[in-house]
C-alpha cells in the first residue's frame, strides 16, 4: 500500500500520513505462477486497517525464469534486502526445508513450510496451511461424513491437508499422486502420526474406484488454477453423494467445483483456507493480530469482483 491508501488489488483503505512514525514491514511470496495471488492484497490491506505500513512483493520464479531449487538462495538473500518474512507456495514448500535454521513442530511433522519468519539472521519455518484448511472445513462443511476421503496431491499442500483431515476425524484416507514415491512417503508419515487410521497411496488410475466408496474428495494440486484450468479428475467420476473441496482459490469456483455443484455435491472452495493461512502468517511475521472477519470480507469482495 502507498500513502494514498491504494492497495495491490486496486482497492483503498484508510491512508497513512507520510510523517507518521509507525513500524513498517516488507514481506514476499516465493512460488511459480503467482501473479493472480490475492495474498499480497490481504496482507497489505489488513496491515493498513491496523494502522501499519506493509509492502508485499511477489517473487515469481516463472517471471524470473528461475528453477524451484533457487528458493534456498532467495530465502538466504531476503533478510539482507530488508524482508521481515516470506510466504512460500508451490512448488517450493518442501524444497525450502534444508535452507531453514529452524522448523516449528508442525512444519517439521508435515515436512512442508508455507511461512518463513526472520529472527535476526535465523530463518524459522512455519506451516499455517493445515490449521487453515481444518478451520475452513469445519466452518464450510461442518456436518458432512468424514469416514473415507480421497486426497489428490502429496506435495506441500497435500501434506498439510492430509494432517488436517486426520485431525478432523477422517479414518480412511487414500492419497493419490502422479509421483507414487511421494504419495507413499506421505502415507508412511501419516501412519506414524495417526496410529489406528488407515492410509494408502494410490495411482491416478485407481481414482474412479476409490471415489465410489468415498465420502469426500479434496484437490490439493495446482489443477484448476488459471495456469492449469483442467479439473484434476474426470467429471464422470464424481457422484452426488460426494462432498468436494478444493484448495485452489484463483479462480474461486474451479472447474472441479463447478462440475461437482452441477450434480448436487456439497462443495468447499479454497477461499477460507487462503484467508486463514494468510491471517496466521501475518500475525507470525508482524506480531499484529488481524481481524479474520474483516479479512474474509475483503477477500470475498476482491475474489468475486
Amino acid at each position: 500500500m502507498d500513502v494514498t491508501g491504494r492497495t495491490s488489488d486496486g482497492g483503498s483503505v484508510r491512508a497513512l500520513s507520510p510523517t507518521q512514525d509507525v513500524p513498517s514491514f516488507l514481506v514476499g511470496l516465493i512460488g511459480s505462477g503467482i501473479g493472480p495471488s490475492l495474498t499480497p492484497a490481504m496482507h497489505e490491506t489488513e496491515a493498513a486497517e491496523l494502522g501499519r505500513r506493509l509492502v508485499y512483493r511477489r517473487i515469481d520464479l516463472d517471471a524470473w525464469d528461475l528453477p524451484a531449487s533457487s528458493v534456498g538462495e532467495l530465502v538466504r538473500s531476503a533478510p539482507r534486502y530488508g524482508f521481515d518474512g516470506l510466504n512460500i507456495t508451490h512448488p517450493c514448500k518442501q524444497l525450502v526445508l534444508p535452507h531453514l535454521d529452524e522448523l516449528t513442530p508442525d512444519a517439521a511433522a508435515l515436512g512442508a513450510v508455507n511461512t518463513v519468519v526472520f529472527d535476526g539472521e535465523r530463518a524459522v519455518g512455519h506451516n499455517t496451511d493445515w490449521s487453515a484448511f481444518a478451520r475452513s472445513l469445519e466452518l464450510g462443511l461442518p456436518t458432512v461424513p468424514r469416514e473415507r476421503v480421497v486426497l489428490l496431491g502429496a506435495g506441500g499442500a497435500g501434506a498439510a491437508v492430509a494432517h488436517a483431515l486426520m485431525t478432523a476425524g477422517v479414518r480412511d484416507l487414500s492419497v493419490v499422486d502422479t509421483a507414487q514415491d511421494r504419495a507413499s512417503g506421505l502415507v508412511r508419515d501419516l501412519a506414524e502420526r495417526f496410529p489406528g487410521h488407515r492410509c494408502e497411496a494410490a495411482p491416478p488410475s485407481e481414482v474412479g474406484g476409490l471415489l465410489t466408496r468415498a465420502d469426500g474428495l479434496v484437490n490439493a494440486t495446482p489443477a484448476g488454477m488459471a495456469q492449469h484450468p483442467a479439473p484434476p479428475v474426470s467429471p464422470e467420476l464424481l457422484r452426488p453423494h460426494l462432498w468436494v473441496a478444493d484448495v485452489v482459490y484463483r479462480p474461486l469456483r474451479t472447474a472441479l467445483l463447478a462440475e461437482a455443484e452441477g450434480i448436487g455435491c456439497a462443495t468447499l472452495d479454497g477461499g477460507g483456507m487462503a484467508v486463514f493461512q494468510a491471517a496466521q502468517a501475518l500475525e507470525l511475521i508482524t506480531g499484529m493480530v488481524p481481524d479474520h472477519d474483516r479479512m474474509m470480507a475483503h477477500f470475498a469482495a476482491v475474489a468475486r469482483g
